[in-house]
């Protein structure tokens, strides 16, 4: 009776804000199994390094293998650094580039450090799938083409709709879910984690699994999360994104920057406080107090106010921010002490190119000591300590 209550409480805790978990009962057998016989469960994420930060959308599903942690189970982390040299076009409606094995390096150097902001590195490993992936033989690899058929891959939704509209479908498309799912194969997951875009992937997993000979794992799919624009899922690729591992000043800004609708979800999401708490709240001061939470999360509770602090500051009081970046920009000017304001973003490092410093300025997001830029083609008067400021969070002090 002990061990049926500790289940019942596991599967709670599992169950909580999830969007699906199939099959429950396979579940509920594999906690019972794994008091029995004190031996902790694999739970698998799957993590693409197609961009050098992790988000908080990516926040969400860790904070969910950090539940099976603290369950006493063990977390297995896969850095997809060989898929992504495929590249998996869920739920897009073309085939996405595969990246160089140089730009996936630059991305996954950061991974570790920014995952364990939300797990516990003692009950988690890493492991990236090109350790076993690259191993393959191409026997070995036609070996795993002949367990899943093209009927059943056509199932899958985007392919479906590709299939339909005549756009191309690659081969090569057909073997990252089965790559993926090898990946549960050769880690042996008992649980795999993922976004709801994923569901189609994880299943195939089980497949994959039985056809080796292993028990299948069970799927959990979370909810995808909104990004800043308040209308697509967050993605670094779209920009609507918040960084685990920003600055507390830029966390906290954008997470005050949400629509209010958001909300809910992402207390829902991202915090133990329930929504009903916080609901009759102003929307701003809703806000505050998410940003709080979340920046004392990733950082620490000095941080927070740090980031709280610098918010009211710069956008209650419009004051520049107490401390900001110098830089030195002297041999930018001339005789009349003026600059390009292209040269300057580029110096300043608020922009990778000129192309991209054009945008800013000629979006309307580029002030100089409070006066407005309004054009790229400008040459602005530079005093020694100007505050330059890009859109509504970088500022650097300009010193001459």
């Amino acid at each position: 009776m002990e061990i049926k209550a500790e289940v019942n409480r596991q599967l709670a805790i599992i169950e909580r804000n999830t969007e699906t978990v199939l099959p429950r009962d396979e579940l509920a057998r594999k906690i019972e199994r794994s008091l029995r016989q004190e031996r902790p469960l694999r739970a698998k994420l799957g993590i693409d390094p197609s961009a050098s930060q992790l988000t908080l959308g990516h926040a969400v599903v860790l904070r969910k293998l950090r539940a099976f942690q603290d369950l006493g189970h063990t977390a297995v982390l896969v850095v997809g650094d060989f898929t992504r040299r495929i590249g998996d076009p869920s739920g897009k409606s073309k085939t996405r580039e595969p990246m160089s094995p140089e730009e996936i390096e630059r991305n996954m150097r950061t991974y570790r450090e920014q995952a364990f902001r939300i797990l516990d590195p003692r009950r988690a490993e890493v492991r990236y799938n090109s350790e076993w992936l690259e191993k393959l033989t191409l026997a070995q690899v036609v070996g795993l083409t002949a367990r899943y058929t093209v009927a059943r891959m056509l199932e899958r939704e985007d392919f479906q709709r590709r299939f339909r509209e005549g756009s191309a479908i690659t081969i090569m498309e057909f073997l990252y879910p089965l790559a993926q799912a090898y990946d549960s194969v050769a880690v042996r997951a008992d649980i795999e984690l993922g976004g709801s875009d994923q569901r189609f992937n994880l299943l195939i997993g089980r497949d994959i699994q039985e056809a080796y000979g292993q028990d299948p794992q069970v799927i959990l799919t979370v909810p995808l999360l909104i990004g800043t624009d308040g209308t697509f899922a967050m993605s670094q690729s779209r920009g609507n994104y918040i960084g685990v591992a920003e600055e507390p000043e830029e966390q906290f800004g954008k997470i005050m920057s949400l629509p209010d609708e958001l909300m809910p979800q992402y207390y829902t999401l991202l915090t133990d406080t329930p929504w009903e708490e916080v609901a009759s709240l102003h929307p701003k001061e809703a806000k505050k107090r998410l940003a709080s939470t979340l920046v004392a999360w990733l950082h620490d509770e000095d941080a927070a106010r740090r980031g709280r602090a610098h918010f009211e500051r710069v956008f209650e009081d419009e004051q520049p921010p107490a401390d900001m970046p110098e830089v030195v920009v002297g041999d930018l000017l001339d005789s009349e002490r003026a600059a390009s304001i292209v040269d300057l973003l580029i110096e300043a490092g608020m922009a990778s190119s000129r192309s991209e410093a054009r945008r800013l300025v000629d979006g309307g997001g580029v002030e100089l000591d409070g006066e407005r830029v309004k054009s790229s083609r400008d040459r602005v008067p530079v005093r020694a300590g100007a505050v330059l400021r890009a859109g509504k969070l970088r500022f650097a002090r300009l010193v001459v």
